[in-house]
């Protein structure tokens, strides 16, 4: 049997990526979160939001993008990444949930309304600018003239979510809840806003109302499936996520986390096929790409663990933990001087991502690599 040391997982991220602060120092949400009226893809891991409107497509911890909705624009994805119905691309068209038109306060006259709306418009437009203070400030100000402008409560929970903002960005995807309680999207966001913020119970309820709202809605099946995993309830987080992927086949994202929940139940040969769909629809999925490698490192299939760790770091050139792991498997295969360059690319890494714990590791690992090839 040949011995086989740990690869760099941890229990808040297990088995990756590398996003929880023992492992790594967190996301920049102000470089990843952007509102666009077209599909952007920015790399999120952790949880996922879904922005309506637009043609734009979503996914996160996945893919996130945001579309800015006007009056009586029709709030839809379309099904490919957010999943609505059946048959992904090319498939049923998905259920529209349309806004409501400007709708008239209690004791306010048409002006106002009309310029709550025409307040809506100007955030947007401050919105694609990349303004996103004064898009606040045009948000609010459309509120305050309709509090019953359904787009305006969750647009601006959109902007607070961009600007770090997270409890603003709950309280605004409540009320636009409350304003339109058929507002399947909204739900979700709120879901998966309070899940960001380690309310679980809350989240929990939110996210089954989507889904209550609209079965056909995948973003909330995958979120649910995120919840599932934090709480450590495997069986319902595969459930969910299987789900997830039957709406939305060509979202890589959800494979990948279906496989995560599978490798927690040691089911690898499901884990594997999991990782291996999301591979096939992107094939530079780092970390699915790394994830697989673990499992081939397992079954001590070790060529194939060493490919799998070094195409996830041509994948992603800042993935210490596939540097590392790549190094064990050199350093298993009677390869010191291969393991000692990959040790010190991942020792490099751990000392600007300021993860102490794992730059130790990695330069003990390096230290043996050298004294094997000092012999």
């Amino acid at each position: 049997m040949v011995s086989r040391p740990p690869l760099p997982f941890c229990a808040d991220c297990y088995p990756v990526p590398p996003v929880c602060s023992g492992c790594a120092t967190g996301l920049d949400w102000s470089a990843l979160l952007r509102f666009v009226r077209f599909p952007v893809r920015s790399p999120v891991r952790f949880p996922v939001y879904g922005w309506g409107g637009g043609g734009v497509r979503l996914w996160a911890v996945a893919w996130i993008a945001a579309g800015m909705l006007a009056p009586g624009v029709a709030l839809a994805v379309p099904e490919a990444l957010l999943g609505r119905g059946e048959g992904g691309q090319g498939g049923q068209q998905p259920r529209q949930t349309v806004a409501p038109g400007p709708v008239l306060a209690q004791g306010r006259p048409q002006g106002a309304t009309n310029a709550a709306a025409e307040w809506l418009e100007r955030g947007i437009e401050h919105i694609t600018q990349g303004q996103i203070e004064p898009a606040i400030a045009a948000f609010q100000r459309a509120i305050s003239l309709n509090p019953n402008l359904t787009p305006a409560h969750y647009n601006l929970g959109l902007a607070y979510r961009q600007t770090g903002q997270l409890q603003n960005a709950i309280n605004s995807f409540y009320q636009a809840t409350r304003t339109d309680p058929s507002f399947a999207l909204a739900a979700s966001n709120l879901g998966a806003a309070l899940l960001e913020g380690g309310n679980l119970e809350e989240s929990s309820y939110f996210l089954r109302r989507a889904i209550e709202l609209e079965p056909g809605l995948g973003l909330a099946h995958y979120n649910l499936g995120l919840l599932q995993q934090k709480q450590g309830r495997w069986a319902g987080a595969v459930r969910s996520l299987r789900e997830a992927t039957r709406l939305s086949p060509a979202a890589p994202e959800p494979f990948y986390q279906l496989g995560l929940s599978y490798q927690q139940q040691n089911q690898l040969q499901a884990a594997q096929q999991a990782f291996e769909q999301a591979i096939a629809l992107t094939s530079r999925y780092a970390e699915a790409l790394y994830s697989l490698g673990s499992i081939y490192y397992q079954q001590q299939n070790f060529e194939a663990a060493l490919d799998a760790f070094l195409r996830a770091a041509q994948a992603d050139p800042t993935y210490a933990h596939a540097y590392y792991s790549g190094g064990l498997v050199f350093l298993i295969q009677g390869k010191p001087t291969d393991a000692a360059t990959l040790f010190q690319y991942a020792y490099d890494l751990y000392q600007q991502q300021n993860n102490p714990t794992w730059a130790a590791q990695a330069a003990q690992s390096l230290r043996q690599a050298r004294q094997q090839v000092n012999r």
